[in-house]
């Protein structure tokens, strides 16, 4: 069934900004008493929010000083606002949905302020995402909870049923199955199994997504 509302996530589907923060947070937490490798740190924190990374380093034995949070995020931006680049092909998947008539956006547990940062670096990209930006700072609880596919389909004016969530993280196929959404599974780099155990349609490049949503 081609859908109805198209919702993307945001880092790693729509820009390429996860290897930069993977690589901060896993300095830094080594730093902290935890040391990591980067497939660990993709495991244990991508899809997630820099509260839950705070959360989980302590009680895997990080000593997490007050104010990391904070200090984390601006250290984020910072290395952000160096330039990311789009996922190759996304753009060519809109431009299709475009043409379509179907609508899009992008939801992510990342604050507005980020994606201000990573899509307000291409002028085009964040021309066309005015008025369809969705962040978990507006819903009560971040991915896996459905809250923040819920809004943005409530915002939109789509029934869940006739949602596509694009994610390339197990947690946010979760969100997208909590949220009784389908699910394509981003995995340009593994198979994918954490988002098929998640219950998402696994694919590998993003060429093939416009076939899976039936373009």
């Amino acid at each position: 069934m081609t859908p109805a509302l198209v919702i993307f996530d945001c880092d790693g589907v729509i820009v390429d900004s996860e290897p930069l923060t993977l690589n901060l947070l896993r300095d830094d937490l080594e730093q902290r008493g935890l040391p990591l490798e980067v497939a660990q740190v993709t495991s244990l924190f991508v899809g997630g929010t820099i509260a839950g990374v705070a959360t989980r380093a302590a009680e895997l034995g990080a000593t997490i000083p007050e104010g990391w949070v904070a200090d984390m995020y601006a250290r984020i931006y910072a290395l952000l606002e160096r330039g990311v680049e789009v996922i190759p092909g996304v753009l060519q998947v809109m431009d299709m949905l475009d043409r379509a008539a179907i609508p899009y956006c992008v939801a992510s547990n990342g604050r507005m302020a980020k994606m201000e940062i990573t899509l307000g670096q291409h002028p085009a990209l964040w021309a066309r995402m005015q008025g369809r930006m969705f962040s978990a700072e507006h819903v009560a609880a971040p991915k896996p909870a459905p809250d923040l596919f819920l809004h943005a389909a409530r915002t939109l004016g789509t029934a869940p049923a006739h949602c596509v969530v694009i994610e390339d993280s197990a947690t946010g196929a979760r969100a997208a199955r909590n949220a009784a959404m389908r699910c394509y599974g981003f995995a340009p780099h593994d198979t994918g199994a954490g988002l098929g155990a998640e219950g998402a349609q696994v694919f590998h490049d993003m060429a093939h997504l416009p076939e899976l949503l039936r373009l």
